[in-house]
């Protein structure tokens, strides 16, 4: 993707930064004047110095604009070679052959970067100061003063140039980025809501089909449950939609204690300790809704024990059930797809990230730890979450959403 980048940027820009670069020849058109005058001792000399100089200038500052071809040994070359042809010309015909001198500062400027530039600005400018001084006397201060601040100016304003399109193609990977932060958040929403809401839904829709022959008062509200369950989603849904979704504990508690009893599980619910930050009472909702998911669909259970005790310094959330089967591990490669109702996975797949391991994820981000697997005994299965209470610690649910797996 990098090299796609450089090339990218580097062609269009490459040639309308040369193009920039180029009008600054119109220096030496004071040489060129003096050889169609016939001024110039030697003009041949001076006609192929002059071609030579402008051919390698054209060449070094279209060059300059591509970071790979900058760096090459090649332009390196042609920056030497310039050197030597302006000296030369200067020194054997100096007047108006002295602007080479601040050309070559621009191309020098446009080609290096860093301490080697400095020295070699320096370099030129104390050389061509010396050859102006041989002809001219004290109009070599033009000479320095131009091929010092044509090279610095140049190397300034290219490097701010650069600096400036590597923000922009920054700015560019971090949208595309949080795009695709967004893209997984909202799969694990869909996958977190849909996946308890239906759960509850068919779980109800059994007890209201078994109901219903011998008690329809029963079945009825078994059925408003369901509308309640319904409305509820909706709204969930809009708010995951929008980011701005976060589950309540204590909601997650009196939902799990309706749903584990319409599936014919009993529900016991211990809670103890000091009431808990937001951010983290938002995390362990989570894993109380996941696990009463998993513990629904999956275990066969007859029981599930959730136990929330906090202290002073960190909240510990324990829940069991007596199921027969591992609803929170990872099936195995060779194991049973996901989909199916021993694999721990959601029916019909479920994207990466989602379930518990993907709750293990967000809470080892805001400094805790979820652990799942078989209950003490060998009997049923045990999912164990652990939160610091400091609500500075734990970053918030919708950031942590926002991270990528």
């Amino acid at each position: 993707m990098g090299n796609k980048r450089e090339r990218r940027g580097s062609g269009p820009i490459g040639v309308s930064g040369g193009l920039t670069l180029l009008p600054w020849l119109l220096l030496g058109m004071g040489a060129f004047s003096n050889i169609l005058q016939g001024r110039t001792p030697n003009p041949v000399i001076g006609g192929a110095g002059l071609l030579i100089f402008n051919s390698l200038y054209i060449s070094v500052v279209f060059r300059a604009f591509h970071k790979r071809s900058r760096e090459a040994a090649s332009t390196r070359w042609c920056l030497v070679v310039m050197g030597l042809v302006t000296c030369g010309l200067a020194l054997g015909y100096g007047g108006s052959w002295l602007t080479f001198f601040p050309l070559l500062g621009l191309a020098t400027g446009a080609v290096l970067r860093g301490r080697t530039l400095g020295v070699a600005v320096i370099g030129l400018s104390a050389v061509g100061g010396a050859i102006a001084v041989y002809h001219d006397g004290w109009g070599a201060v033009g000479v320095v003063y131009g091929t010092f601040l044509s090279g610095m100016v140049t190397a300034a304003i290219l490097a701010l140039s650069e600096t400036v399109r590597e923000l922009r193609e920054t700015r560019q990977e971090l949208a595309r980025a949080a795009v695709e932060q967004e893209r997984l958040r909202f799969s694990r929403d869909l996958h977190d809501l849909l996946g308890h809401t239906l759960s509850v839904i068919v779980v109800k829709s059994e007890a209201a089909r078994r109901l219903a022959p011998r008690d329809l008062d029963a079945a009825l509200a078994q059925v408003a449950d369901i509308e309640s369950v319904g409305r509820q989603a909706l709204v969930e849904i809009r708010e995951a939609v929008t980011g701005y979704r976060e589950a309540s504990l204590a909601g997650e508690l009196d939902r799990a204690r309706g749903v584990l009893t319409a599936a014919g599980i009993e529900p016991v619910v211990r809670q103890s300790g000091p009431p808990l930050p937001a951010r983290t009472a938002a995390l362990l909702g989570w894993v109380v809704r996941e696990s009463v998911t998993n513990a629904i669909r999956h275990s066969g259970a007859t029981r599930c024990e959730i136990e929330v005790r906090g202290a002073a310094e960190r909240v510990r959330l324990v829940i069991t059930d007596d199921g027969g089967a591992g609803v929170g591990s990872d099936p195995p490669d060779d194991g049973p797809k996901s989909g199916d109702p021993k694999s721990g996975g959601p029916p019909g797949g479920g994207p990466a990230g989602s379930g518990l391991k993907g709750l293990a994820e967000r809470l080892a981000a805001a400094g805790g730890t979820l652990g799942s697997g078989p209950a003490p005994g060998g009997r049923g299965f045990r999912v164990t979450a652990e939160l610091p209470v400091d609500e500075d610690s734990v970053r918030p649910v919708a950031e942590l959403e926002g991270e990528g797996r």
